[in-house]
């Protein structure tokens, strides 16, 4: 297992092309716009050697019984699918934002299972290399990307049909050595200090669009890929020290898009190659293992927007106030909720036909779907509470400035115990954390809310819910009472 400095060290070995605000960076992992991201995917590596948490972020492999970082395991129990979420909240706890390891981990056991069922059907070999390219993950420890959404062009048309075949990801060529693939993977979560990508569909196919039907590893720095580096709310504040509010992790997790422009790929590194019938049940796998996550994750982040906010009730005189600590009560009400709806969705997975453990689909979608809502509300309360400064207050510059900081100090003073510093840095953590991106990734991570809506009519089993009323009401099958 990696050290996070190590990790640091492995990324600078890498000739991964990064671009952001209209220029190539040399030294991407250096730079203030992306080394935040960069100390937090760290956290992962170094949680891993921490005894305290060695037990969640470490793991035993299945297929060497040796010891692993927990992001390059396969699930094999609710025990592993439980400890997951713990993890995700404990490192969300230290961290405070996105750590990005998540989505590539969830793609490999995705893929882990929907390539042993092709498999099954055409008689294939997809498993073994699954396995070979799981076990590489394991002695390298290298940090994968999940990769599954396309740009999607034209929404209300299929891949096939749209007007650019290239807005999404599929076949160009095949030949004896591999294939080629062409097209974009948009909102990459950690992709630029990623190591790998794991290509996936990013939506269900039928026959005609089986050159779609894409699965396969590549290098982030492979020929052909470069990475375009997405803005965020307040990026330019990485610049100055003070105003990023999570000065050393960031917020969110540094989206990037990623071009694939007729980019090889070994046939030891492909995992579907044209399978259409099968697009569907790795989406689905891969968004209830991924919407699973989130009670965990923004559990442990709203952790950290519970205590900021409590800090700035004391540092503004308030925090005795009965109405605040009734919203205070409602904020960790909230948290918890989502919290337990992970820790539900892993305590109900089952068995796989390849051995391995999969999430209770309907309560995974019921989880994120709340965490849509509740994050939200965490964040309304955290404002009502915190003020008005979090919207107005001035920058660094101001308060470092020599004819205006004297002013920006005396009438940012909240009780006279705490400097005005500290207020400050808590205002700016509280903004950082509940502004912005941080509320746009907790919304459409995973997917959007409508996506949940969709699996959970399909996983509710309404037939079930009828046929259980009409008893009760004392009807027949065909609705007439009897």
């Amino acid at each position: 297992m990696m050290t996070g400095e190590q990790y640091v060290e492995s990324l600078r070995k890498l000739k991964t092309v990064v671009y952001a605000f209209g220029e190539r960076l040399d030294n991407f992992v250096d730079h203030p716009l992306i080394r935040p991201h960069i100390n937090a995917a760290a956290a992962t590596y170094d949680m891993a050697h921490d005894p305290e948490f060695e037990d969640l972020v470490a793991a035993t492999s299945h297929l060497t019984g040796e010891k692993i970082n927990r992001f390059t395991h396969i699930h094999h129990s609710t025990d592993d699918l439980i400890k997951k979420v713990k993890m995700l909240r404990a490192i969300s706890q230290r961290t405070g934002s996105c750590y990005q390891r998540c989505v590539g981990f969830d793609g490999i056991n995705a893929l882990y299972s929907v390539t042993y069922e092709i498999d099954q059907k055409y008689g294939t070999t997809y498993h073994a290399r699954m396995k070979d390219y799981v076990l590489y993950l394991q002695k390298t420890d290298k940090m994968v990307a999940g990769s599954m959404t396309d740009p999607k062009g034209d929404r209300s048309l299929p891949p096939g049909k749209q007007a650019d075949p290239d807005m999404y990801v599929h076949i160009i060529e095949k030949n004896d050595r591999g294939i080629v693939i062409r097209g974009a993977k948009a909102h990459q979560t950690g992709v630029v200090n990623s190591h790998e990508m794991l290509i996936m569909p990013t939506i269900a196919l039928d026959e005609a669009d089986k050159d779609y039907a894409v699965a396969c590893a590549i290098p982030v720095d492979a020929p052909g890929v470069l990475h375009i580096f997405g803005r965020q709310t307040n990026d330019t504040r990485k610049f100055d020290e003070m105003d990023q509010g999570n000065a050393c992790y960031g917020a969110v997790g540094g989206e990037a898009l990623s071009v694939l422009e007729d980019v090889f790929v070994p046939w030891e590194r492909v995992f579907m190659c044209g399978e259409y019938d099968f697009a569907g049940m790795l989406v689905e796998r891969f968004a209830s293992y991924h919407r699973q996550n989130y009670g965990g994750c923004k559990g442990g982040v709203s952790d950290i927007v519970i205590g900021a906010t409590t800090a700035m009730a004391e540092m503004n005189g308030v925090a005795k106030a009965s109405h605040i600590r009734d919203k205070v009560a409602e904020m960790i009400h909230l948290a918890e909720t989502i919290y337990c709806g992970s820790l539900a969705c892993s305590s109900q997975g089952r068995a796989l036909p390849c051995g391995s453990y999969f999430v209770d689909p309907l309560l995974a979608n019921v989880t994120k779907l709340n965490v849509t809502r509740n994050i939200y509300e965490i964040s309304r309360l955290s404002h009502d509470i915190a003020g008005g400064l979090l919207a107005t207050m001035p920058s660094e510059q101001d308060l470092k400035h020599p004819e205006i900081g004297k002013y920006v100090e005396k009438y940012s003073k909240g009780i006279t115990s705490v400097p005005v510093i500290d207020r400050l840095r808590m205002v700016r953590l509280l903004e950082n954390m509940t502004g912005g991106t941080a509320l746009v990734e907790s919304m459409h991570g995973a997917g959007s809310p409508q996506a949940q809506r969709v699996m959970i009519l399909r996983q509710g089993n309404l037939p079930h819910k009828v046929k259980m009323a009409k008893r009760l009401a004392n009807l027949d099958k065909s609705g007439n009472e009897r």
